[in-house]
């Protein structure tokens, strides 16, 4: 087969940035690396270093920090909130290296308009007020000639809080971002048809007080969930059994118990195989399922053929091994949690998988008990008095086209499948906005992304880093780090409510901006002032915590407030009664909203393609020091890891006559191949049918300098999407890979 051209004639080509709106710094990140305590540090203390506080910007889970400065003002090193229940005074690798972000000398700091040079386009310095008036007026002229809602917003991030608002009060809900459709999607569709509502951010795993932890693709210690990880810790000190079910020995695994290193795409046979062991030997939790669930022998008639026999055929996990895990978990139960998982888009019948989990959970009484899932708690921040936003006409949920009944949130795909001009129809979508997400790292089938941005009146892109997002742009606005600006409060419902502030601890480097100016200068063009009445964002913080009877001022000295709990229902208590947002009030291991919208009410498991002859199933995953692509050019983080590997079985290197250390390429069954080479790590600790790889490297911008060429890109092997039918989640580990030894092609600069 042939690689997949995506090269097109177009009027928006992919162009660099080169220096023109780069930093530029004469320095490195070492020489602001992550200072660890020392006699030396308590010096720098006593010598006038000031400090403020923040939250942490480098993943979704935002563990509250303060920001240490010297004399100068100059930002040294960022260390954990003691209060903060993310973190409890304690950061992760990304966290303690957030510091490199800020002093990156390949930052974007000026806004940046693409032009025509003699025939060529590239990219030219402009003002503020040059940059967004042109953005305004291309709005203004879709408004007028298509409606507020043909301009789309993708956003990840806390940035986008303040765009949502502004294209909310535009007119516009053509709102979405990758973290649904590509991440986390299937797992709220499945638990919300069991229990009425889904996970959420953080997931209320009770992990610190559980007997029983089983991950099944979910990599606590890589993935660095930092409160998940300390309670595992903790766990783990205490004898916690631990099941992982992985086709890689991960670094959880060397601390389980029980290692099922299950044939990848076989996950829901395992699971149902579970369930059948814990129903016919009546290991289930009897009198949970009585008093809170519905359709019971339902699901019990359905998984009686379910046998770990049958599973062992399939998952190649042997029948002994099924049967004393299951045990195990229900001889811990309740006080055992099966972990839902973040990154759960694989294989096309993920939220059905996701079901599963939850059902699992059900059987063993976890849902709501100690050791299990807790019930968690939001505070009652009160919205800052803004104007009622107008009424859209048509919203993300019309571009689904009768689609993914049961999709909650945008689905980004469809957004970009609204973008691109059907035979005799014109295209829904005319413009994008993108914030705080490269979406050419993030979103499979890059094909149709091109195509619709060919398509587009306009894209503008907001970033602190030139990614590949910013290639394809119109204009590009730099936003400043969340070291140097104010965003809403963190309120994230967790055990105990807390909130959590973030504040300017130096002004924006270059003539970068916060996400929340940008927005306000925008609304003001607009004709929108009123959606924004306000001289600086900290007026709206301040505003609201006085309505919660604190301040501004107070929170700058604490950096987090906990609050008490309205309820004492942390877990429900023995015997109560307890409704769920359900249908029928109850937990439905038979889903009526799953057969109510056409699907299968109970899960059933589906075989998915094989690897043909001479490929391997492409796994990827996370590492503790990087999140998704944003971090793979931060200068305190590529100091511990710049590259991702390939890892391969013994076997597998045997069979193609791989070294340890040898640089490959990739192509996949449809022919694409890897714009560059990755370095093969040979290792038992992958099983022979697979191999694996971090997510976030293979960056083809020169502008950033330490991460372009280095590995392979996962996102740019992902040709083959399996799509959830259910929610619209991008199904993505469908994909197979082999190996080229000589580079095939010379890396064209774009």
């Amino acid at each position: 087969m042939t690689k997949p051209s995506f090269i097109m004639a177009s009027r928006r080509d992919f162009i660099k940035i080169s220096g023109l709106g780069l930093l530029g710094l004469g320095v490195t990140g070492g020489a602001w690396s992550v200072l660890r305590a020392s006699t030396a540090w308590e010096d720098l203390v006593a010598e006038g270093i000031r400090f403020s506080p923040t939250y942490c910007e480098v993943c979704f889970w935002k563990c509250a920090g303060w920001v240490y400065k010297n004399e100068k003002g100059d930002i040294q090193k960022v260390v954990g909130n003691d209060d903060d229940p993310h973190c409890n005074g304690r950061l992760c690798p990304r966290g303690t290296g957030g510091t490199g972000m800020y002093h990156d000398p390949d930052r974007l700091t000026t806004p940046l308009i693409r032009v025509t040079e003699n025939g060529k386009q590239t990219f030219r310095k402009a003002s503020w007020d040059e940059a967004l008036n042109w953005i305004a007026d291309k709005m203004k002229q879709t408004k007028e000639q298509y409606g507020p809602e043909s301009v789309a917003l993708f956003s990840h991030g806390t940035s986008g809080d303040h765009f949502e608002h502004l294209f909310k009060a535009f007119g516009s809900a053509t709102l979405a971002g990758p973290s649904y459709a590509q991440c986390r999607g299937p797992r709220d569709a499945g638990f919300k048809a069991t229990y009425g509502a889904g996970v959420g951010s953080p997931e209320p795993t009770d992990i610190r007080d559980t007997r029983c932890l089983v991950l099944i693709g979910s990599h606590i210690g890589e993935n660095m969930h930092n409160s998940q990880v300390q309670e595992m810790a903790e766990a783990i000190d205490k004898g916690v059994d631990i099941i992982t079910v992985d086709p890689r020995f991960s670094t959880v695994a060397g601390k389980s118990k029980h290692w099922l290193p299950i044939k990848p795409a076989t996950d829901l046979a395992l699971l149902l195989s579970w369930m059948h062991v814990l129903i016919y030997e009546n290991l289930y939790d009897k009198a949970y399922i009585e008093q809170y669930a519905t359709g019971f022998e339902q699901l019990k008639q359905h998984v009686r053929r379910f046998t770990p026999e049958w599973a062992y055929g399939i998952t190649t996990i042997q029948p002994d091994q099924i049967r004393a895990t299951a045990r195990l978990m229900a001889a811990a139960a309740p006080a055992v949690i099966v972990h839902p998982g973040r990154h759960v888009t694989w294989y096309g019948d993920d939220s059905q998988r996701s079901r599963a989990i939850a059902i699992l959970n059900a059987l063993l009484g976890a849902w709501g008990r100690r050791g299990g899932f807790f019930l968690k708690e939001k505070a009652s921040l009160p919205e800052y008095p803004y104007p009622p936003y107008p009424q859209p006409r048509w919203t993300w949920r019309d571009t689904l086209d009768g689609r993914y009944a049961l999709a909650d949130e945008a689905v980004t795909n469809t957004l970009i499948e609204a973008s691109i001009p059907k035979e005799g129809q014109a295209a829904r979508i005319k413009g994008w906005v993108i914030t705080g997400t490269n979406l050419p790292q993030a979103i499979p089938e890059k094909g149709k992304m091109l195509q619709a941005i060919d398509a587009l009146d306009f894209v503008v892109a907001i970033d602190t880093m030139p990614m590949e997002v910013t290639g394809f742009a119109d204009v590009v606005l730099p936003e400043c780090t969340f070291f140097e600006r104010y965003d809403n409060l963190r309120n994230a419902p967790f055990r105990e409510p807390s909130l959590a502030l973030r504040m300017p601890a130096a002004e924006p480097m270059g003539d970068s901006k916060p996400a929340w100016w940008m927005a306000k200068q925008l609304a003001e063009r607009l004709g929108l002032g009123a959606y924004f009445p306000y001289k600086d964002f900290s007026e709206v913080l301040d505003w609201q915590l006085k309505q919660i009877g604190s301040s501004l001022e107070e929170m700058k000295k604490t950096g987090v407030i906990r609050l008490p709990r309205k309820s004492d229902n942390l877990y429900i208590k023995e015997g109560e009664p307890m409704s769920f947002p359900t249908p029928s009030g109850k937990i439905e291991l038979y889903a009526s909203t799953m057969e109510q919208a056409g699907f299968d009410p109970l899960p059933n498991y589906i075989a998915h393609p094989e690897p043909p002859e001479g490929y391997y199933r492409l796994n990827y995953g996370r590492a503790p020091m990087h999140t998704f692509s944003r971090t793979a050019n931060n200068p305190n983080l590529t100091d511990l890891m710049s590259e991702n590997d390939l890892w391969v079985n013994p076997k597998v290197a045997r069979i193609w006559g791989l070294e340890n250390g040898q640089y490959v390429w990739l192509k996949n069954q449809d022919g694409m191949v890897s714009d560059f080479s990755i370095k093969v790590r040979i290792t038992e600790r992958i099983r022979w049918d697979s191999v694996y790889l971090v997510h976030g490297f293979g960056h083809n911008r020169k502008e950033l300098s330490r991460a372009f060429g280095k590995g392979v890109s996962d996102t740019q092997m992902i040709t083959a999407v399996r799509t959830d039918p259910v929610m619209g989640g991008t199904g993505m580990r469908g994909n197979f890979v082999t190996f080229l030894m000589q580079e095939p092609t010379k890396i064209k600069e774009s």
